[in-house]
């Protein structure tokens, strides 16, 4: 539930600041609506664009903060990721050593033709299915494996009993197998995710913060200007009118 949320949140909150209340869509990756000389956005130094930009720039910085929490799950996810793929790894390796070893076994001991004329016509068949569940809204698949058939399709008179015990061992690898996959494919998927947040972040953060908040400070030196420039005239209008008094 907790996830739904902030999916909800980030999604609002991403088309708020791509959008704002004007309706003007921000290429933060080609800067179209900024002034590229000062790095302001091209808006009116007006105070209805001051309170807009204020708003939005809140909404930038919780969105930014938001984007910064989801960064750090999915690395936290990535590293958890990466230590079970490492172990899982290094267990297949050695079981497919092993297999691999009872198999040269075989061939040495009842020749080549023998074994693949043991294994030409297999009996068993492996059928994996697809379904996905969600880490930080990247949808990572899950492999179930359907198993029909017999795994020894041949006579034990010419066989090696090597060949048996590589078969039964390869069974029992195959479940090793399918979760090794769907662990690096997860890691696959969450690496690409957490590239994406990585750039929105930084546009965030070194992009379009900075400018909105560069522009709020010139909106507010300008309205500063022409409150200066208000009082000054009327204080000289006030001066004219008591010297006509006089």
């Amino acid at each position: 539930m907790a996830c739904f949320y902030l999916r909800v949140s980030l999604c609002a909150l991403w088309f708020y600041i791509g959008f704002g209340e004007a309706g003007c869509f921000l290429d933060l990756c080609g800067l179209r609506e900024y002034n590229h000389a000062s790095m302001r956005l091209a808006v009116g130094a007006t105070r209805m664009q001051l309170l807009r930009l204020k708003k939005r720039l809140a909404i930038a910085r919780r969105g930014h903060k938001l984007l910064k929490d989801k960064q750090e799950e999915l690395m936290r996810h990535i590293l958890i990721l990466v230590a079970e793929i490492r172990t899982h790894r290094q267990r297949v390796e050695r079981e497919m050593a092993t297999i691999l070893g009872r198999f040269a076994i075989a061939r040495a001991a009842f020749g080549a033709e023998a074994l693949d004329e043991a294994v030409m016509l297999p009996s068993k068949k492996v059928s994996v299915s697809v379904t996905t569940r969600n880490i930080m809204n990247v949808k990572v698949p899950v492999f179930h494996k359907e198993i029909s058939g017999k795994t020894r399709c041949y006579g034990f008179a010419t066989t090696s009993g090597e060949l048996d015990f590589a078969l039964a061992e390869f069974d029992d690898l195959l479940d090793s197998l399918l979760i090794l996959a769907e662990k690096e494919k997860s890691l696959e998927l969450l690496a690409d995710e957490l590239g994406r947040t990585r750039r929105r972040v930084n546009a965030l953060e070194f992009v379009l913060i900075p400018n909105i908040e560069e522009t709020v400070k010139f909106i507010n030196l300008k309205l500063a200007e022409v409150e200066r420039g208000d009082l000054t005239r009327l204080m000289r209008v006030k001066e004219i009118i008591r010297g006509e008094a006089r």
